[in-house]
């Protein structure tokens, strides 16, 4: 078993509070692993930055108990560190990062273990105009569907992505996306989203993406064109939780390692559950640029 010292960032607000209720059994899970931590709460993400920054100067390994959100914020600084590791324990709402990696979601104990007993992969990490994410950054239809997901009452759980999305729906007006990939290939579109993918999932378990890869080096970027807002409704949303809407006719997938994206109108651009960028965006890929303990 290495030897670690752990930096527990925690945000206890995070999925409603349930990173704080899983806090107790990660401390007591670490402690029967025999592992040195100690915990932080996070006040903020420019706080977390803070935590992460002190905690990878002196060598131990970062761990965030939280949502998709702060794993993002966090890996933004890890990957400045050449020797920083990355640890993530499932404490939000949707959890995507640690679902794609296959950490167990609903037994912090066993989550714990990936922290003892797992191995160390190199992962890419991406940026919009600079600053990091880890999972899918997106805007247009997307956009909206994050704000309101994330101004939903904390009960509503997992169906906030559906409350939000369907919310969404209902005010919905086609936008044009403007995009330039790799060697300046420029292709417009006129639908409801673009999505930039290092990862393959994002809301809840939706699998915007299922052909990305967190190690190829590459963004999968996923478009959704225009379409009725019934068919929107019964064909992408449902088949977006299988990843089989990639086979829409309206649906089309592109790989590239750098990405602008204009549009018509302004779009605030959301990656990991949170606002990071707005239009015209730039999106990149740093390939392999961090590592993070993953199960073995």
């Amino acid at each position: 078993m290495p030897e670690r010292r752990i930096a527990l960032l925690v945000n206890p607000h995070a999925g409603g509070g349930r990173a704080g209720r899983l806090l107790p059994g990660a401390e007591a899970a670490l402690r029967a692993l025999a592992l040195e931590f100690r915990v932080e709460r996070t006040a903020s993400l420019a706080h977390a930055r803070e935590l992460a920054t002190a905690a990878a100067d002196a060598g131990e390994t970062v761990v965030t108990l939280s949502g998709d959100g702060l794993i993002g914020c966090v890996a933004g600084v890890v990957h400045e560190h050449p020797e920083g590791v990355l640890g993530v324990l499932p404490g939000g709402r949707g959890n995507d990062f640690c679902r794609v990696l296959g950490i167990p979601l609903d037994d912090i104990a066993a989550a714990c273990r990936v922290l003892a007993t797992g191995v160390e992969r190199r992962l890419d990490v991406g940026r919009v105009d600079g600053r990091a994410f880890i999972g899918i950054a997106s805007l247009g239809f997307d956009s909206e569907a994050n704000r309101l997901a994330n101004e939903a009452p904390s009960r509503l759980g997992n169906l906030v992505y559906l409350y939000a999305a369907l919310r969404a729906l209902a005010g919905w007006r086609p936008a044009r996306f403007e995009l330039e990939l790799d060697g300046g290939e420029r292709r417009t579109y006129v639908g409801y989203s673009v999505g930039a993918c290092n990862s393959k999932a994002y809301g809840g378990g939706m699998y915007a993406a299922p052909g990305a890869e967190l190690d190829d080096g590459e963004l999968d970027v996923v478009v959704v064109e225009s379409m009725a807002k019934l068919r929107f409704l019964t064909s992408v949303l449902p088949r977006l939780f299988k990843g089989t809407h990639v086979e829409l006719p309206e649906v089309h997938v592109m790989r590239t390692s750098r990405l602008r994206v204009d549009t018509d109108r302004p779009f605030d651009v959301y990656a990991d559950g949170d606002p990071i960028g707005c239009t015209p965006a730039n999106i990149e890929v740093l390939p392999a640029a961090i590592r993070v303990l993953c199960p073995a």
